[in-house]
């Protein structure tokens, strides 16, 4: 008897916090004519210009890998699992290398660190547009190799841009929980340590009409796919 009972308390600190959590995958592509983007030309800047071939470089606006996989698509639980969700210690990292922002697509928890980094060596600025958290627009000179910033408020995907090279865009989500991602190249998720239960999920790209669809967790793993396409013209 007292085995069962040390058992079950055992289980209940190791086990069974975790033992119906699973995780929601998926792959994003898009189908549709592809929009004709025009490179971004960075000749304004000769230090920006001498980084890429020809001074210009791919817009980064609508990113297609193989199969017209769609990365840079931030995907989260809307109806996330309730709990004491602690923000991680270590910061999400914005890199600015190669006069433009890598990785285009963020997200952070609330009161978690957001580290901004400037690798190339040139004068850069900051200018987040934030509208539930505080706006900030940082300086980065040569001298400056990094700023952290972090926000005490949830707040949906808004937009960091550069003033002083107006191709430069990122996008930073603020949330209370751990439950997203953001698709590469292959334009593969993964949400992991999902309670079981039914959730909605929601597809959010820059420009495309955000999507949404249902999975449901039990017992292990759960697919939800999105294909985004171009908006219909009225």
């Amino acid at each position: 008897m007292r085995r069962t009972i040390l058992t079950a308390f055992l289980c209940s600190l190791l086990v069974c916090t975790t033992a119906f959590a699973g995780s929601i995958s998926g792959k994003i592509t898009y189908d549709g004519n592809l929009p004709k983007l025009r490179p971004y030309d960075m000749n304004a800047d000769p230090a920006c210009a001498a980084k890429h071939s020809g001074g210009k470089a791919d817009n980064l606006m609508l990113v297609l890998g193989d199969g017209n996989a769609l990365a840079n698509i931030f995907v989260s639980i809307k109806n996330a699992p309730a709990g004491d969700h602690t923000a991680p210690s270590a910061a999400a990292v914005i890199d600015q290398n190669g006069c433009l922002y890598v990785p285009r697509v963020v997200g952070v928890m609330a009161g978690q660190p957001l580290k901004f980094k400037n690798s190339d060596g040139i004068l850069h600025n900051v200018h987040g547009l934030p509208k539930e958290n505080r706006e900030f627009n940082i300086g980065m000179p040569p001298s400056l190799k990094e700023k952290d910033v972090s926000f005490n408020k949830p707040e949906p995907v808004f937009k960091v841009k550069c003033d002083v090279h107006p191709w430069m865009s990122s996008y930073v989500a603020v949330m209370t929980h751990p439950y997203y991602a953001v698709t590469g190249t292959d334009g593969s998720f993964k949400i992991d340590n999902v309670p079981d239960g039914s959730y909605e999920i929601e597809a959010w790209h820059e420009k495309l009409p955000a999507m949404t669809g249902k999975a449901t967790v039990s017992g292990g793993n759960a697919t939800v796919d999105f294909t985004f396409k171009p908006p219909s013209k009225k």
